[in-house]
């Protein structure tokens, strides 16, 4: 998809290779995910051989040395490809489970993973077969990592591990979890992160969780009952996890922003056509001032947004993002979408609010964007600081 404003503009983040790349991504999620996004979003969960498959056709753990099975290929910008192509073909909640495993697990992975841990892992992580999850939201712990309660206490050997996650994706799907554990009451240095496997005693995962959007993507509380975990199992040193957490936060916001960009694109696109084909009084309803001042003010902050995003990204592959950018890409995008979607719901009328168009599904999906990686209420308040504030 091009530009609503600019078509066939080059980006100049992007090199000849990356265009083959999302040409070919643009085919798989046509053939492999586009036919069952309906079926997976009454399933509130994808297939697992979507994981499978996407490895088989390099858009799964990319970033993976190729001894392990990856590709080899430490280029964040692959990653930013395959989200915003998911939201112009309109299956980001499908997409959001392999997108979990590329943006919030592997990285943690990559970071801080030994030796053996990586022969251990970075195979099945790689062909799909095991699938990632992040666990750091506590039932009475959203974006204050420092309140985190779930504890390990060690065992011998092992780690004995007590307490909940909750709206974890890919919570029903995961075979391993990267998640935060207290091993200390220090605020900060008492952090530590696991990897907790299925089937480890102990482990238990809820139901389903029932959310307003974003269907297909498999969300779910998790339980830690006595749950032992051995040693080798502990992801970096002990104590290390708020550093760890804190050094993924870029990354994480930037794929939400970056997502949330194409998304808006996306909306804006499906309403300008739809305002164009249908007629009230006698003309299409896109001819109507209001409608033209709304979809001219919509398609300007979105060209404007699409530059900072590019230029965001670029800074964060030649490593000179900072984390209040972060925050502003993060804060700005998602705000948008939910005002792209929402005029586009008024735009299409009684329409908008049925199943049958688009813009419904779109606009259940974006609200919780402003909640994921941080309440934009806390972005403003880290870009707040970063201004002496």
């Amino acid at each position: 998809m091009s530009s609503t404003i600019s078509p066939g503009v080059r980006r100049e983040i992007f090199e000849d290779f990356h265009d083959d790349y999302r040409e070919s991504f643009r085919k798989f999620l046509q053939a492999e995910v586009v036919p069952h996004h309906k079926e997976w979003m009454k399933q509130h969960i994808v297939s697992r051989d979507l994981f499978t498959k996407a490895a088989e056709h390099g858009f799964l753990a990319m970033a993976i040395d190729e001894e392990y099975g990856g590709a080899g290929a430490d280029d964040w910008r692959l990653n930013a490809i395959l989200v915003e192509e998911a939201a112009y073909a309109g299956v980001m909640s499908s997409w959001m489970g392999p997108s979990v495993h590329n943006d919030l697990g592997i990285p943690y992975l990559l970071g801080s993973a030994n030796d053996e841990q990586k022969a251990r892992w970075f195979p099945g992580v790689a062909s799909g077969e095991t699938i990632l999850a992040l666990a750091m939201t506590e039932p009475g712990t959203g974006s204050d990592l420092a309140g985190i309660q779930t504890r390990a206490v060690r065992d011998g050997d092992d780690w004995i591990i007590n307490g909940a996650k909750t709206f974890i994706s890919n919570g029903i799907n995961a075979d391993m979890v990267v998640t935060a554990v207290r091993t200390d009451d220090d605020p900060h240095r008492g952090l530590s992160m696991f990897v907790i496997e299925r089937g480890m005693e102990g482990f238990e995962r809820g139901n389903q969780i029932e959310k307003l959007g974003q269907h297909a993507n498999d969300t779910a509380e998790l339980f830690f009952n006595d749950c032992r975990v051995p040693a080798e199992n502990l992801l970096g040193a002990e104590g290390s996890g708020f550093g760890q957490l804190m050094s993924h936060l870029i990354p994480e916001r930037l794929s939400l922003a970056v997502g949330s960009a194409a998304a808006a694109e996306k909306a804006l696109e499906v309403t300008l056509a739809y305002v164009k084909e249908r007629k009230a009084f006698g003309r299409p309803i896109g001819s109507f001032q209001n409608s033209r001042f709304t979809l001219a003010e919509l398609a300007t902050k979105v060209e404007m947004t699409r530059a900072f995003i590019d230029r965001t990204v670029g800074r964060y592959i030649d490593g000179t993002a900072t984390v209040q950018e972060a925050a502003m890409a993060k804060f700005w995008t998602t705000d948008l979408l939910w005002e792209v979607c929402d005029a586009g719901l008024q735009l299409h009328g009684g329409y908008g609010y049925t199943t049958e168009y688009q813009i419904s599904e779109f606009w259940a999906d974006a609200r919780v964007n402003r909640i994921y990686a941080g309440s934009n209420e806390i972005m403003k308040e880290l870009v707040g600081r970063s201004l002496g504030l």
